[in-house]
């Protein structure tokens, strides 16, 4: 019984990190990466299609992304759902490729992206605070029914509390890696 808790809490938990490298990948850098076009929808015959889905997309060099769609007449389709996915990039064509120039971010901006990125560290964080406080109204309740004695119920929260502290660091992390990504020139 208290070893389901705990492994329900384990698999919770190791979603919210997941979930965590997922955001930050999409997060700006002063680098060219794939992820930042996950996002991006282009309207490809009246369908909302993702844009790995219609195109390849690679990084030539460090701050340049070239999409080449598989149909050339959806270029300006793609263009212009790059433009709609407010990423701040400005996509320019010739005809058969779309290029897009990632521009060097300033000191300010790359604050303010880490910023940013801190406060949805913060809110996983809080996610997971959540998951453990489930948990332990969880052990509360088996010692409730009479299930399992006081001891035990407070030995499984203590054993909550140290799962909980260790994917709190694996949070953190996540986040320091990803801010020094950001704040690197």
């Amino acid at each position: 019984m208290i070893k389901e808790i705990f492994q329900e809490t384990e698999d919770r938990m190791k979603k919210s990190v997941k979930a965590l490298e997922k955001e930050m990948s999409r997060v700006r850098t002063g680098r060219a990466s794939l992820s930042m076009l996950d996002g991006v929808k282009v309207d490809y015959y009246g369908t909302l299609t993702p844009l790995n889905q219609m195109a390849s997309i690679a990084v030539p060099e460090s701050r340049m992304i070239t999409v080449q769609p598989w149909d050339v007449s959806a270029i300006k389709e793609v263009e212009k759902g790059i433009l709609k996915a407010n990423l701040g990039l400005t996509p320019s064509s010739d005809g058969k490729i779309v290029r897009i120039s990632i521009p060097p971010l300033t000191e300010e901006r790359r604050k303010e992206i880490a910023k940013n990125a801190r406060q949805t560290c913060e809110d996983y964080k809080v996610a997971v605070r959540n998951i453990r406080r489930d948990s332990n109204e969880n052990l509360k309740a088996l010692q409730k029914d009479g299930d399992i004695s006081e001891d035990e119920s407070f030995k499984a929260q203590k054993q909550v509390q140290e799962i909980t502290d260790s994917y709190i660091e694996k949070l953190d992390a996540v986040f320091s890696a990803k801010e020094k990504e950001i704040l690197e020139v």
